[in-house]
C-alpha cells in the first residue's frame, strides 16, 4: 500500500491533509439538530486498500454505504481543541464497492461546543461555536476524495445532543435529505494529531438484575454503577415516544432519585419510526448510572434492554483477591469507577454537570489507574492538556482540558491549587517508575519547575500561606473533604498552609529526582537546595517541641512521615501522637482527597500494622468498606454520600463514581501483596519485594501485567506464618529486604541475610509475622 507519509514529532503523529475542515450550513449552533456531510464519489473495483482519515470539530460518526466506519466512540475524543485535535485512521477496503458509493459524516456538540461546568457558570461553545468535519480518503494511487465545498449537509434524525443533556433522536427522519451545502471553515491543521490513546470503546452489555413500577414508570437495576449509555430493542406504532432518565442511587421506598446530577439533564428520548422492532443507543453522549427510568407515550413496548460501558481503559492490567469478600468487591468498585471515569480524559465523575478532568483526583489515583489497567498513553495524553492549560505565571489548571481557560474574564483563578496543580510532577514520575517511561519526564521537565516556582511565588520561601478565598492567586482545596466526625466535636483537620507546604515539598523532592535522571543537575541542585529548605521551614512551623503535628490530625502525620519530614529527634514522639490519633478516632477515616492514599502506607511504613488492618476494616463511616456494606459498586465522591440509614447525602455535590478514594489499591498491591517498581530500575525491570501481610485477610492474591509478561504474587497465613509466592517473567528481577515484620525468613527453603535478588520464575518465601 503507497499511502502517504506520516510525520513524526515526538510521539505526536501528524499527516499532510488534502481537505479542509468543512462545516455544514444546515447547523443551527449549539443545541439545535445535528448535521451531517455527505458526498458521493466513483471507486474502480474491488479489492484496492482505502484508508480513510478522519477528524473533527465536535464529534463524529462515519459512514460508507449505509455501515458505520469503526468502532470507536465520542470521536474524535476531548483534547484542549485550541492545542491539539486527534485524527482517527480507518482501514474502510471492505466498505467500498465498485462504481457509485456514498460517505456521510455525521456531527454533533460533543465536549466542543456543548454547555460545560456545572449550573449556571456552564459555558457552551468552549471552543468555538461551528461543528465541522475534515477528511481524506486514501487509496493506493493516492488521494481518492476529501472535504470541500462541494460536499452537501442537511439535519439528522438526532434532534439535540450534548454531554450532559443526553439525546433526542426521531427515527422518522431517518431518511436523510441534502438540504444546505457546505462552507470551508478557517483551520490550522498543525493542530491535527494522531489519537495519542486507545479509542474508548464498548464493553459487554450489563443486563438488568430487576424492574419494577415506579409512578407509572419501569425502573431498571442493572446491578452496577457504569458510565455509558441505554439500549434497548422497542417495537410500536410510529410517533410512539421512549424516555429514559439515569440515576446511580434510589430514594426511600425504592424511588427513583437523580437529584445530584443537578442541572444535568442525562435523558434520552427516542421517538419511533413505527418499522418493526428498532434499536436505538445515543450516538454522542453518555451518562454515569446504575438505575434507568423508562417513560412510555404511546403503543410501544421495550422488547429487550441493557447498559453498556463504555471506557478508554476496557481491558484490566491488575487483580487483587484475598479472603474477605468485603476488600474484593472495593477492589472491583474502584476498576468500575476507573472505567467510568477514564472517558478520554480522567473525569471525577461520569453523572452531573462536571464530569471534569480534575488534576487532584488524577494525581492521587495515578499509581492506582497503572496497577488496574495499562494507563501510559492515556495520562501521558493527559498531561499534554495539563501542559496546555498551564497558566502563564505556571499555575495549573484545577481540571484539564480546562473550559475556564478560554473564558478568563468570567472565570478567573482557576488554577493554581497545591496537591492540584502538583499532577504535572507526580503523574509523569507514576509513568517513568511504572512504564519506564523517560520522554514523559522530559516533555514534562519545564511545566514542571515553571509549577513548583509558582509554589515557591505564593509566599516568596519554603512556607506556603494560602489565600482563603476561592480565585485569588494561590488557593488551595487542601485536604478537600477531610471527614472531621462528630460535629458536636469535630476530629482536628489539616489547615490549608500546612497542607500546601507538604505538597510544596513533595514536588521539590519530586523534581530533583525527576531533574537527576535526566541529568539536569542544574535544576537538580536547586530543587535539593529548596527542598532542604522546605524540610525545615517544616519542621520549624509545623512540630512542637514535643514532636506533635501543630494539626494534631491525621493527613497531617501520614504525610509528613511518608515523606521524611519529621526530624530524628522529633520521631518517636510523633509516632505516639500518630497513634492516638489513629485511636481517638476509633480507627475511622479522617483523611480527604490527599491525605487518604498516604494513611496506610504510612502506617505500613512505621511498622503500625495493627491500626493499619483495623483502619481498613472497618465498616463505619468514614471507612472505605462501609460503602461497600451499603451496597456500592464504585467509589463515592465523600465518605458519608449514603447515611446508614440508606438516606442520600446533600444532593447538591454528592457523586456515587469517584475514584479518588480507590488509590487505597496501590496500598494493597505494595504493600499488602508486597511488589512495587523500584524506580532506580523502573519499568519494573526489578520488583521491590517488601509484603506486609494482614493476616485476617488470607489468602490474598494479586496479578499485574507488565510489557514483559504477567507478575504474581500470593500468600497465606498459617498461625503466625506466612507463605509467600511470587512468580517473575522473564526480564523481571526482584529485590527482597528481609524487615521487622519477616522473621526467620526462608527464600526456596535457603535462609535469607540482608538481601536477596530474585530472578525469573517462581520463588517460596516464608517468615513469621511478630506478634504486636
Amino acid at each position: 500500500m503507497n499511502f502517504q507519509p506520516a510525520a513524526i514529532s515526538g510521539n505526536l503523529v501528524s499527516r499532510p491533509w488534502s481537505g479542509n475542515m468543512i462545516a455544514p450550513l444546515s447547523d443551527g449552533g449549539q443545541g439545535t439538530p445535528a448535521s451531517f456531510i455527505a458526498k458521493s464519489f466513483e471507486h474502480d473495483g474491488p479489492g484496492l486498500p482505502v484508508e480513510l482519515f478522519i477528524s473533527a470539530l465536535g464529534l463524529y460518526r462515519c459512514f460508507i454505504n449505509g455501515e458505520r466506519v469503526g468502532n470507536d466512540l465520542l470521536t474524535p475524543g476531548w483534547t484542549n481543541y485550541d492545542d491539539r485535535i486527534a485524527y482517527q485512521r480507518y482501514d474502510v477496503s471492505n466498505l467500498i464497492k465498485p462504481g457509485r458509493n456514498r460517505i456521510e459524516i455525521w456531527l454533533a456538540d460533543g465536549w466542543y461546543r456543548s454547555p460545560l461546568m456545572w449550573g449556571a457558570q456552564a459555558i457552551p461553545n468552549c471552543w468555538g461555536d461551528r461543528i465541522g468535519a475534515i477528511a481524506d480518503l486514501i487509496g493506493p494511487g493516492g488521494t481518492l476524495l476529501s472535504t470541500d465545498t462541494t460536499w452537501r449537509s442537511g439535519l439528522l434524525p438526532i434532534v439535540k445532543s450534548g454531554i450532559y443533556f443526553g439525546e433526542v433522536y426521531d427515527a422518522r427522519a431517518e431518511n436523510l435529505v441534502e438540504t444546505h451545502g457546505t462552507e470551508n471553515l478557517p483551520f490550522d491543521k498543525a493542530l491535527l494529531v494522531a489519537h495519542e490513546t486507545a479509542a474508548v470503546r464498548e464493553l459487554p452489555p450489563l443486563a438488568p438484575v430487576e424492574s419494577w413500577t415506579d409512578d407509572g414508570r419501569t425502573v431498571y437495576d442493572f446491578g452496577q454503577n457504569a458510565g455509558g449509555y441505554i439500549r434497548y430493542t422497542v417495537r410500536g406504532a410510529a410517533g410512539a415516544e421512549v424516555r429514559v432518565e439515569h440515576s446511580e442511587v434510589l430514594g426511600p421506598d425504592r424511588h427513583f432519585d437523580n437529584r445530584n446530577y443537578r442541572t444535568a439533564v442525562a435523558q434520552t428520548i427516542y421517538t419511533l419510526s413505527g418499522d418493526g422492532d428498532e434499536t436505538y443507543a445515543p450516538h454522542f453522549t453518555f451518562q454515569g448510572f446504575r438505575y434507568a427510568r423508562v417513560t412510555i407515550k404511546g403503543d410501544a413496548e421495550i422488547i429487550a434492554i441493557a447498559s453498556v460501558p463504555i471506557s478508554s481503559v476496557p481491558e484490566p492490567a491488575g487483580g487483587f483477591t484475598s479472603g474477605n469478600p468485603l476488600v474484593n468487591r472495593l477492589v472491583e468498585n474502584t476498576i468500575w469507577s476507573q472505567r467510568a471515569n477514564f472517558v478520554e480524559v480522567p473525569t471525577d465523575c461520569p453523572q452531573r454537570d462536571e464530569r471534569l478532568g480534575w488534576t487532584g483526583d488524577a494525581q492521587v489515583f495515578a499509581a492506582t489507574a497503572c496497577w488496574l489497567s495499562d494507563s501510559q498513553s492515556f495520562l501521558r495524553k493527559y498531561l499534554r492538556d495539563v501542559m496546555a492549560d498551564q497558566r502563564e505565571d505556571g499555575a495549573v489548571s484545577h481540571f484539564s482540558p480546562d473550559p475556564t481557560r478560554l473564558h478568563p474574564a468570567n472565570f478567573p483563578g482557576f488554577a493554581g491549587s497545591t496537591g492540584w496543580g502538583d499532577a504535572i510532577v507526580v503523574i509523569p514520575w507514576v509513568l517513568y517508575t511504572h512504564y519506564g517511561d523517560r520522554a514523559v519526564l522530559s516533555e514534562c521537565l519545564d511545566s514542571m519547575v515553571r509549577w513548583v516556582d509558582f509554589v515557591w511565588s505564593i509566599s516568596d520561601g519554603p512556607l506556603v500561606r494560602p489565600p482563603s478565598r476561592w480565585g485569588d492567586r494561590g488557593f488551595t482545596f487542601g485536604d478537600w473533604l477531610q471527614p472531621v466526625g462528630d460535629n458536636r466535636k469535630p476530629r482536628p483537620t489539616i489547615a490549608d498552609d500546612c497542607a500546601a507546604t507538604l505538597y510544596h515539598f513533595i514536588s521539590t523532592e519530586l523534581l530533583a529526582k525527576i531533574a537527576a535522571v535526566l541529568g539536569e543537575h542544574k535544576i537538580e541542585n536547586e530543587m535539593k537546595r529548596r527542598a532542604g529548605e522546605i524540610r525545615s521551614a517544616f519542621a520549624n512551623e509545623f512540630i512542637t517541641p514535643a514532636g506533635r503535628l501543630a494539626h494534631n490530625d491525621q493527613t497531617s502525620y501520614a504525610l509528613a512521615f511518608l515523606h521524611d519530614l519529621i526530624p530524628a529527634e522529633h520521631r518517636q514522639a510523633a509516632e505516639r501522637h500518630f497513634r492516638q490519633v489513629i485511636i481517638d478516632a476509633d480507627y475511622k477515616i479522617g483523611t480527604g482527597f490527599i491525605g487518604t492514599p498516604a494513611l496506610l502506607p504510612a502506617l505500613t511504613k512505621l511498622g503500625m500494622d495493627d491500626l493499619a488492618e483495623k483502619v481498613f476494616l472497618q465498616e463505619d463511616v468514614p471507612g472505605w468498606l462501609y460503602q461497600v456494606s451499603k451496597g456500592a459498586t464504585t467509589i463515592w465522591e465523600r465518605w458519608d454520600s449514603m447515611a446508614p440509614d440508606g438516606t442520600i447525602y446533600e444532593p447538591d455535590m454528592n457523586s456515587y463514581n469517584h475514584y479518588a478514594y480507590g488509590a487505597v489499591c496501590q496500598w494493597l498491591f505494595e504493600s499488602v501483596a508486597g511488589i512495587s517498581p523500584n524506580p532506580d530500575a523502573p519499568g519494573f525491570a526489578e520488583v521491590i519485594v517488601d509484603p506486609a501481610p494482614i493476616s485476617s485477610l488470607s489468602p490474598v492474591s494479586a496479578h499485574h501485567d507488565i510489557s514483559r509478561g504477567r507478575i504474581e504474587a500470593g500468600w497465606h497465613c498459617t498461625g503466625n506464618q506466612v507463605t509467600y509466592v511470587l512468580t517473575l517473567p522473564d526480564g523481571c528481577t526482584g529485590r527482597f529486604r528481609p524487615g521487622r515484620r519477616h522473621r526467620n525468613p526462608t527464600l526456596n527453603g535457603e535462609p535469607v541475610g540482608e538481601e536477596a535478588v530474585l530472578p525469573p520464575g517462581t520463588h517460596r518465601l516464608v517468615f513469621s509475622l511478630p506478634f504486636i
